[in-house]
C-alpha cells in the first residue's frame, strides 16, 4: 500500500466528549475513514501513518441526515467510521494539527 494510499482510506479523525472519553478509558480512536476500507486496509493504514501497532478494528456505517434548509429538503452523504483499539501503552495524539 502505496503512502497516498494510506491517506485515501483514513480521512481524518472523529474528536468529541464520547471519543476522548473512549481513548482513555479503552484506549481506542475514532477515524473517517473510505466507504470502501477494510478492516485489514484500516489496520494497515493506522501502523504505518501513526507508527503504533493496531490490535482491533470495529466499522461502522453512519447513515446520512435528512435536513431542511429554509422550503428545500437535503440529504447529508452516508459516511464511515472506524474504532481502532491500540496495543497497551501505546497512543495517538489526534489534537495535534499541521498549518
Amino acid at each position: 500500500m502505496s503512502t497516498n494510499n494510506v491517506y485515501e482510506v483514513i480521512r481524518a479523525p472523529r474528536v468529541s466528549e464520547k471519543t476522548a472519553r473512549l481513548q482513555e478509558v479503552s484506549n481506542q480512536y475514532v477515524f473517517e475513514v473510505a466507504k470502501t476500507a477494510t478492516k485489514a486496509d484500516i489496520k494497515v493504514a493506522v501502523e504505518k501513518i501513526f507508527d503504533v501497532k493496531v490490535e482491533a478494528v470495529n466499522v461502522v456505517n453512519v447513515k446520512g441526515k435528512s435536513k431542511s434548509f429554509k422550503f428545500r429538503q437535503g440529504r447529508r452523504g452516508d459516511w464511515r467510521k472506524a474504532y481502532v483499539t491500540l496495543a497497551d501503552g501505546q497512543s495517538i495524539d489526534v489534537m495535534t494539527t499541521s498549518a
